[in-house]
């Protein structure tokens, strides 16, 4: 493609995009409850090359609530998306701190995050997010077992794995990544069912390395696969291996940071008994992937879960409960994202429902819709023109912006 015919294609799709922007003005939102029209400003702001801000009110089932969209035009080859993050994955900060620290120009809160342990007195909340997380192509973290999530509840056919994310050739999917890994040992494999969460599979064993941060590990133990309030287990076992050999034991989780080439093992369980068996010096193998069921490569993905898919809303989503929002869709076959955020402001904190997230993206001319968190997490930055740095555009229910552990960052060159 010569720069001429890329620069006529870019500005030909910004213009479908500003029109379909334009056209939910007078959209009604399809299968939600009672809905009306969407009113606001047609063009929009032009915050970088292929990256476009709008702000509109919306009718729906509980009245009417204001909605911030950021839409990214991936054809632009000056525009990508990559996670926002603290810098390691048990940990938070506010998204407008994490967007200028990245030196992003607009960015969306992301994925739910384990942020309350009161089933668990003297546990710490760990602040580290629920579903699977890659930055520039390195593997942060797997998911945690779906009964021991956050969030509202999941429509049918979904789990923790699912992802949104940009593959190899820089179009935006919804696919799933699930762990594998195995802890090699003495011609033993034995598996690996975690990475850098804040929770375990009962019975197994999960590794820690420095991306995890210096947050206890003794949450990962607590809750079941089915119950994240359960007790925390009584067996488990801890084993530290520096260099690939073990070089220390503990009966219980730590904390503190983790140094760079070591890799901390947690058992629970049959998993902690496993681990018992290590002894110092022994050599120790450590291997593990996020794959994706549609066996692509992943440059950036992060968690939530889906809600539109082929341009159909996922049956069983919520008709009911409406609250302030963060969403993102896809459309024009992965070349076009739309981050959307729900505003907090009183006059608009009634919000929507799952169902109408999903209509709205859908107006908005997504087929793949994906829920983000929400409530006081819903933060959407952007820089203004000519500003060095992003602003918070919408108004967070917390009435301050909430700390939060990742977002999808949308970054210029």
């Amino acid at each position: 493609m010569t720069p001429s015919h890329s620069w006529s294609r870019t500005r030909r799709e910004t213009l479908t995009l500003l029109t379909a922007l334009g056209t939910l003005a007078g959209a009604a939102l399809t299968g939600a409850a009672p809905a009306g029209a969407a009113t606001g400003t047609r063009t929009g702001t032009t915050i970088s090359s292929g990256v476009v801000y709008r702000q509109y009110d919306l009718t729906a089932g509980a009245g009417v609530t204001r909605v911030h969209v950021l839409a990214v035009d991936l054809t632009d080859t000056r525009v990508r998306l990559g996670l926002l993050y603290p810098g390691k994955v048990a940990s938070r900060a506010p998204l407008s701190r994490q967007a200028t620290a990245q030196k992003a120009v607009a960015g969306i809160n992301g994925d739910f995050f384990n942020i309350t342990e009161a089933q668990h007195p003297g546990v710490v909340a760990t602040g580290a997010s629920v579903g699977p997380a890659i930055a520039n192509g390195k593997v942060l973290k797997a998911a945690v077992p779906t009964g021991q999530r956050f969030g509202p509840h999941l429509p049918p056919g979904t789990d923790t794995d699912d992802v949104l994310g940009v593959s190899g050739d820089g179009r935006a999917r919804l696919d799933s990544l699930a762990l594998t890994g195995t802890v090699t040992t003495l011609g033993r494999r034995l598996p690996l069912r975690g990475l850098n969460q804040y929770a375990l599979a009962e019975n197994s064993i999960g590794a820690y390395t420095s991306d995890w941060g210096g947050v206890s590990r003794a949450r990962a133990t607590c809750g079941t696969d089915t119950d994240r309030a359960a007790p925390c287990a009584t067996r488990t076992y801890e084993v530290t291996v520096k260099r690939g050999r073990v070089v220390s034991g503990s009966a219980g989780p730590g904390s503190g940071p983790i140094a760079a080439g070591v890799t901390v093992l947690v058992g629970r369980e049959a998993g902690a008994q496993r681990l018992r068996t290590l002894v110092e010096g022994q050599r120790v193998s450590v291997r593990y992937d996020l794959t994706a069921a549609s066996r692509r490569a992943y440059r950036f993905a992060l968690g939530g879960y889906p809600v539109l898919t082929g341009g159909k809303p996922l049956p069983g989503l919520d008709t009911r409960t409406s609250a302030v929002r963060t969403a993102a869709g896809i459309a024009n076959g992965g070349q076009r994202v739309l981050l959307f955020a729900v505003d907090g402001a009183p006059a608009y904190r009634r919000g929507l429902t799952i169902a109408e997230v999903a209509a709205a993206l859908k107006s908005l001319g997504a087929t793949e819709g994906f829920s983000l968190d929400g409530g006081g997490s819903s933060t959407l930055v952007a820089r203004a023109p000519g500003a060095a740095r992003v602003s918070v555009r919408n108004h967070p229910s917390d009435g301050t912006e909430r700390a939060v552990p990742n977002g999808i960052g949308v970054f210029t060159r």
